[in-house]
Formats: C-alpha cells, sequence, structure tokens
C-alpha cells in the first residue's frame, strides 16, 4: 500500500527525481568515497584551529580545509582567472565538478539550458571580507598598508570576490551552466532549500538536472566572537582532543565546531538518468520548510512543530511515520536543539517505547558545522546511507554518559548495516526555521 500511495503521489508531483553525483571538498574528503567512510564510522576529522587567530572567542578547534588545490578538479581553469579567485570559491567550482563527475554529467552529456545550479550559502564570502577589512584598516602610511590593500582591491575581480553568488556563477560558467544560477542564505536550512526548489523545477520540466551547492568558509574571528556573543553552549571550548570536540545528544555535550568546504549533490530527472544508465545514490521524496515565526534564536521545545513538518513531508511523499528507517538529526550538540529532536521523536512516536523509536544519527562531529552548507552534508549522508544500506553514526556517543532526556538510539557504535528503505534529514536554523527532507531508495 506505501509502495502504491507513494506511485500516486509521485503522478500528481510530476516525474521522479534522484540524487545521482555527490562531489565534496571537506576537511580529509575531497571524494564522495571518502566523505562515505567518515560518515559511516563517525571519523571526525576535527584539528586544532590553524586559519586564524579567534580574537575573544577562544575557540580552538575546527574542521579546515588543508592542502586544498583547485587545479587537481577544475583543470581547465585558467591560472590568470583562478588567481582573481577567493578559496570558497575555487572550493566550491571544485565539488560542482566533482558531482558532475561522479553523476556523468560532465559537458556534454546534458543540454546545458537544461542544467541549472542552486547554491545555499548561509555568510557568503565572509573569509575574504574579513581579510579585506583588515587591509583597509591597515591602509595606514608604511610599507606594507599599500601591498595588503592591493592583495584585494588591486584587479578587477574584487567585485565579484565579495558577491555572495560569485561561487555559483563561477561554477556554472566554468561548467557550462545555462539554466537558472543563483543562491539561496537560509542559514542552516538552506541546503534543504535548494535541494526542494531543484526538486520542484526538475517536476515543473524545467529542467533536465540541478546541481545543488552549499559552500560556507566561517573560521573568522567575525563568525567566531559574533556566536560566542549568543552565551556558552554554543561553540565548543575543547582544546585536549580536538575530535571530541562535538558530543551530541550527551551530558557532556557543550556546543559545537565550525567546519568549512563545499558539498555538490546532482539531482536529476529520473527518466534522464534512466536514458543514461544511471539509478542514482536515493530518490527525493519530498521537503517541507516551517518557518515557527517565534523569536529568531529559539526553537520549539515540545517536538510537536518539528513533528508535525515531519508528518506533513512524510504525508507529500505517500508515507507515514512507521515507515521511516532513520533519521539525520541536525545534532549541533546544544542544549535545546538535541533535546527537541528527541522530544520530536517522542511526538512523533507516542505510546512507543524509546527502546523502539527509529534511530537518530548526527553527523556534525565529523567535519563540524558548516552552517549554510550543513544540510546538504546531512542530505549526502543521507543519500549514501540509503545506497549503502548502512546507517551513519554519532560520533563520541558511546564514549559519553547520554542526556536523560536524549537517552534512545544515535547508532553510537559505529556504522550499522541493515535495511533502509526510508530516511528523514533534518535542519534547523536562525530565523525560526525548521525544515525536513525525505529520501527514499533509488
Amino acid at each position: 500500500m506505501a509502495a502504491l500511495a507513494e506511485s500516486n503521489a509521485g503522478k500528481k508531483r510530476g516525474e521522479s527525481v534522484l540524487i545521482t553525483g555527490i562531489g565534496v571538498m571537506l576537511p580529509g574528503a575531497t571524494h564522495v568515497n571518502e566523505f562515505w567512510q567518515d560518515v559511516r564510522d563517525g571519523t571526525s576529522q576535527l584539528g586544532p584551529l590553524t586559519r586564524c587567530t579567534p580574537g575573544r572567542a577562544g575557540v580552538r578547534v575546527a574542521g579546515e580545509l588543508r592542502d586544498f588545490d583547485h587545479r587537481k578538479f577544475l583543470p581547465e581553469l585558467n591560472e590568470k582567472f583562478a588567481n582573481r579567485y577567493t578559496r570558497d570559491a575555487l572550493a566550491a567550482m571544485s565539488a560542482v565538478e566533482e558531482a558532475r563527475r561522479d553523476a556523468g554529467l560532465v559537458t556534454g552529456e546534458i543540454d546545458p539550458e537544461r542544467l541549472s545550479l542552486i547554491a545555499s550559502s548561509s555568510r557568503g564570502p565572509l573569509e575574504w571580507v574579513g581579510e579585506a577589512l583588515t587591509a583597509e584598516g591597515a591602509n595606514a602610511p608604511g610599507p606594507e598598508s599599500g601591498a595588503a590593500r592591493d592583495r584585494h582591491f588591486g584587479d578587477s575581480g574584487a567585485m565579484l570576490r565579495g558577491m555572495p553568488g560569485a561561487p555559483a556563477t563561477l561554477a556554472a560558467i566554468y561548467g557550462d551552466v545555462r539554466g537558472l544560477v543563483t543562491t539561496l542564505s537560509s542559514a542552516c536550512v538552506g541546503g534543504h532549500h535548494a535541494i526542494g526548489f531543484a526538486a520542484e523545477l526538475i517536476r515543473a520540466g524545467a529542467a533536465d538536472a540541478v546541481v545543488v551547492l552549499g559552500h560556507e568558509f566561517p573560521l573568522t574571528p567575525l563568525v567566531f566572537e559574533s556566536f560566542t556573543a549568543m552565551g556558552s553552549g554554543v561553540l565548543s571550548t575543547e582544546s585536549a582532543d580536538p575530535r571530541r570536540a562535538i558530543r551530541p545528544y550527551t551530558r557532556e555535550r557543550e556546543g559545537f565546531a565550525f567546519g568549512e568546504g563545499a558539498v555538490a549533490l546532482c539531482l536529476e530527472r529520473a527518466g534522464h538518468a534512466q536514458a543514461r544508465g544511471v539509478d542514482g545514490y536515493a530518490r527525493v521524496l519530498s521537503h517541507r520548510a516551517v518557518n515557527e515565526a517565534t523569536h529568531p534564536f529559539g526553537m520549539d521545545m515540545s517536538g510537536e512543530v518539528t513533528a508535525s513538518a515531519v508528518h506533513a513531508a512524510l504525508r507529500d511523499a505517500g508515507r507515514g511515520p512507521q515507515d521511516v528507517d532513520w533519521f539525520c538529526g541536525h545534532g549541533t550538540a546544544t542544549p535545546k536543539n538535541d533535546v527537541a529532536e528527541s522530544r520530536m521523536l517522542g511526538a512523533l512516536y507516542p505510546g512507543r517505547p524509546r527502546s523502539a523509536w527509529p534511530p537518530l544519527s548526527s553527523v556534525k562531529p565529523v567535519y563540524g558545522h558548516l552552517l549554510g552548507a550543513a544540510a546538504l552534508v546531512n542530505a549526502a549522508a543521507t543519500a549514501l546511507a540509503l545506497h549503502h544500506q548502512c546507517l551513519c553514526a554519532t560520533a563520541n556517543y558511546a564514549e559519553a554518559e547520554p542526556d536523560p532526556e536524549c537517552d534512545h538510539d544515535h547508532v553510537g557504535e559505529g556504522g550499522r548495516p541493515g535495511p533502509v528503505d526510508l530516511a528523514v534529514s533534518l535542519a534547523f536554523a536562525i530565523g525560526s526555521q525548521t525544515s525536513v527532507l525525505a529520501l527514499g531508495t533509488a
């Protein structure tokens, strides 16, 4: 009956949408197979912060994209142009090209006018902005001041470097993407929003494929200090063992660490993919976005709002809560987020003992919190869990004492093989936002 309901729902919504390619430029992972091994096993790639001095924030740990060389992924990019681009743009372009290679959607394999690109970034080119402001502040008499300013404003590329949408447009130019190209900024739910819009473009017949991109490079004093100002329990103060900085759902949790990088997914019309002989990683079933319209920094702590959004997303997919095999949680290791997710399960499965709730994992401890790209990290992990029929682990959970309100199955032991037919990715964001993405096997 569930399959029939899904089929009928699919006819109403248009043709099915598959995730056919995944590209990552993340700490310790620049290939989809490396990414899968990390999120499956809960192998943290966090380390000591070296990219900047955190200022008054006192942060010591981050997920850094080290030893990144765009030339490996963008062999046709003229170095004259590359020297004018920011690191975040080059990483984003590289992730897009990796996703297209993984999907087999390279130039010549798809009509460029039927290919679109939708990106998500919470803060835009803040790394460049911070450096540019420092250079501007240094523009006082002295031998170094002019040189510092020229590094940022010495050519016409400065106009491009400061644009939040530049990584998407540059990726589109490099890859000959001639459909809709745009960038969303919806904080930590932006990646889900981008997937939702992309799927609707395809179902409406406006595109055969859409590359969805998330990019974030938040390792700057500006970001560290703004988040620290929100109080304790937001950013982790761990310094002894960076890999343990993020400990979701435990008594020991004290917040998250930031990560940097880019993630790209190729979404494709099922008929288009099948004509190419491609099965895909997972099927996009539905997406629901909710704004609670309450406090900009708060979230519903009853679990009822998120449970209602999950119900709606599953209803759109012709499924129900009883069909969910796994939840990929937002899992930020902050006091409210983790408890709210557990209460969501209680509201979704009333009367069920905790031992009978579906597993809920967090992959945040692996690469850190990537803000505008975070929901795409979740979506990629969820798609691969369905593809490989294996649940992703929650790193650092098994070695700690669970929070009593979160004392249920978080796949703490490591990757767990088993049948997975339907999985739900969750995302929450500053601005009173909640997002739910339901994926099924391809």
